[in-house]
């Protein structure tokens, strides 16, 4: 079977409801379709009603499945509260929340304001412990367990340079994960972390990697594909199969991990020696003459 099939049983989300936020575009839209194909119901949330109505019509057209689409700003815990509500109300109970709302762009940071650093990292930190605390408050008082699964990055724990905003906040998002695994886990509620690699989405992937503003040697140079060992970026139902498992009851025993699943960039990233990639297969014996002659 080849990696961008489906990998659960079908039936493997039966009975279950999934609260994904940032769920009408992109990879939340790719994993909320893979929920409702394993008999999942999803509420859908952002900021935009009329995305998230379309989203919701073509995933219950094409997968028979149930979706709430609910307006909501997770920076304002209000309007979470209010989600969580709606989605009580619509399908009886909430059992697992995916922390998938973001937003991030890239520029030298002397060059943003303190507003772009509010804007990104009250999207991430914020609106992720908002819903968070949100519907933990909910499954701790009804004696319910629960499934939080936050998407995070690579450079969550490294940190990296032309994403400040965004590395501070999901560093943060990653701290979250692990703490509540433990302090969490006598209520049965489960907290892990995905931090995914290059997954091209058509708004964000513009946005990280503007191709058509850059030179075409520089271009090349930085093209997220080129430092990926295994040659190419990820696909979304790679993604979603890994964050369906997450969400199931089948990871009942993982807690407070994080996945990264990137084809082994960040590790090429971090290698001393990973640069040596470049050096063309013909040159080696004359470098393999040259270090034994340094003996």
């Amino acid at each position: 079977m080849a990696y961008n099939q489906p990998m659960l049983r079908d039936d493997a989300l039966r009975g279950k409801t999934f609260i994904v936020t940032g769920g009408g575009t992109g990879l939340g839209r790719s994993m909320t379709r893979y929920f409702l194909q394993l008999g999942a119901n999803v509420t859908i949330t952002s900021r935009k009603l009329d995305v998230l109505e379309g989203t919701a019509r073509e995933l219950e057209a094409e997968t028979g499945g149930k979706v709430l689409p609910v307006a909501c700003d997770v920076r304002n815990y209000g309007e979470v509260e209010n989600m969580l509500a709606e989605t009580v109300k619509a399908f009886g109970r909430a059992d697992g929340l995916l922390n998938n709302a973001a937003g991030n762009f890239i520029s030298p940071t002397e060059r943003l304001s303190h507003k772009a650093f509010d804007v990104i990292v009250d999207i991430v930190l914020r609106g992720s412990y908002n819903c968070t605390l949100a519907l933990g408050k909910d499954w701790i008082a009804k004696g319910q367990p629960g499934t939080i699964l936050n998407i995070v990055t690579t450079y969550a724990w490294t940190g990296s340079g032309y994403v400040v905003p965004s590395a501070c906040a999901k560093a943060g998002v990653l701290a979250l994960t692990r703490s509540l695994a433990v302090e969490w886990a006598k209520y049965n509620i489960r907290s892990n972390a995905i931090a995914p690699g290059p997954f091209p989405t058509e708004g964000a992937w513009q946005r990280l990697f503007p191709r058509e503003a850059l030179p075409p040697g520089l271009a090349d140079k930085i093209d997220p594909a080129s430092r990926i060992p295994l040659k190419r970026v990820g696909e979304h139902q790679e993604l979603a199969n890994l964050a369906a498992y997450l969400m199931s009851d089948f990871s009942a025993f993982v807690n407070g991990e994080v996945v990264t699943i990137d084809g082994g960039e960040w590790l090429a990233g971090a290698g001393e020696f990973s640069g040596l990639e470049a050096v063309p297969a013909q040159m080696w014996d004359q470098i393999e003459k040259a270090v034994r002659g340094k003996k």
